[in-house]
């Protein structure tokens, strides 16, 4: 209980000083939408083999960087309810991480289209990368459930890699509708 409560004061804290009501509101969105969807599609979206959906989220930091938080705690609330608190730690940490460096790492190529202007280069990139991230998590199950860590690492950046590309399409199209650097 103490862990959740120093949490949500930190949080609370840093978005208080760092973002508008409007940000928060769309950080709020964001993590509901990622939550809902992540429990929507249920055992799809953790364990070993899993393709979270909910990850094309991830994309959103590209445009504007609130949306690591969002990508973040979405994250942790979902795997709060699967796996408890060791997966909100490490799934939190490697979110916060990855998605960060991702974006720091990318952003240069965001306006070169591939396929035919389906996505771009960013968002390849990045999923190829944050796929290959999954060695933390593949870490975690292997010392928490004693599963295999290099095939557990497979599956879920297998898993990870799909989702992402299906979430870089999807995010793409809808970038050049909406203007998602608000």
């Amino acid at each position: 209980m103490t862990e959740r409560i120093i949490l949500a004061n930190a949080i609370k804290e840093t978005f208080m000083k760092n973002f508008k009501v409007i940000d928060m509101v769309q950080i709020a969105i964001v993590i509901a939408l990622y939550v809902i969807i992540t429990v929507v599609l249920g055992p799809l979206g953790s364990g070993a083999v899993q393709f979270r959906l909910s990850e094309l989220f991830n994309f959103l930091a590209f445009y504007n960087r609130k949306y690591i938080w969002a990508v973040t705690i979405g994250c942790m609330i979902s795997n709060y309810m699967v796996f408890g608190i060791v997966d909100v730690i490490v799934g939190g940490l490697s979110t916060l991480v990855f998605v960060s460096l991702g974006v720091y790492l990318f952003k240069k190529y965001l306006n070169e289209e591939v396929l035919k202007g389906l996505t771009n280069k960013a968002f390849i990139y990045f999923a190829i990368f944050f796929s290959l991230s999954m060695v933390t998590i593949a870490a975690e199950l292997a010392i928490m459930f004693q599963v295999p860590f290099f095939f557990t690492w497979l599956t879920s950046g297998l898993g990870e890699l799909l989702s992402l590309l299906v979430g870089a399409v999807i995010i793409s199209q809808v970038s050049k509708r909406i203007d998602l650097t608000k």
